[in-house]
């Protein structure tokens, strides 16, 4: 999206917990469809249909972050980092890197000696993430996404707010669905007249 709409378009990430529990969410959530190893199995199924995609083999199998809570926490640190008015790439390249920690790499994301370990290998200092922590700015980031969140009925991941909230595309919206509505949002509608999105 960024490329595509090179300096047009303002992505603003939210982080809310889907993964909160994660014990909770597949553990008891698959029980009955096998648990942690059919939840791991439905990734690579889904993952399988792209190329572009690198799954570690042992995903939720032998690797299973206890919460989604303590990566978010941190993300929103380096935001924090960027200060109010930063433009949130170095969060950004965090969050990528500690997904590709993850998924790609097969390593527990929610142990705080992993986020600082990934944190340095992208160039971050992991104490001045602490220290954003510690004052308690990612904790009030990260409950202003929650906020967020109920405000536009955030249902899951992927959710796309558009056009200040009157827009919510959720779930397994096709690139060429999110490219439409974005043009459509770009183009001065006639005096009177009501965009097609």
């Amino acid at each position: 999206m960024r490329s595509a709409f090179d300096g047009q378009v303002v992505i603003r990430y939210r982080y809310f917990s889907l993964f909160g529990d994660t014990d909770y969410k597949i553990g008891k959530g698959w029980a009955n469809r096998g648990g942690y190893a059919g939840f791991g199995q439905h990734l690579h199924d889904v993952g399988a249909r792209f190329e572009h995609i690198e799954l570690h083999a042992e995903l939720w199998t032998t690797v299973r972050p206890a919460s989604s809570a303590g990566p978010h926490l941190a993300v929103k640190a380096a935001q924090a980092l960027g200060g109010p008015q930063g433009d949130g790439m170095l969060a950004d390249r965090y969050a990528w890197a500690l997904r590709l920690a993850f998924f790609r790499d097969g390593r527990d994301i929610a142990d705080w000696a992993t986020q600082a370990g990934v944190a340095r290998e992208a160039g971050l200092d992991p104490g001045a993430l602490e220290a954003e922590i510690r004052k308690g700015r990612a904790h009030a980031a990260l409950a202003a996404d929650e906020r967020d969140r109920q405000t536009h009925r955030g249902q899951g991941s992927p959710t796309f707010v558009l056009n200040e909230g009157r827009q919510v595309l959720f779930g397994n919206v096709g690139y060429r669905v999110l490219d439409a509505n974005i043009r459509e949002l770009m183009q001065e509608p006639a005096a009177g007249a009501a965009g097609w999105c």
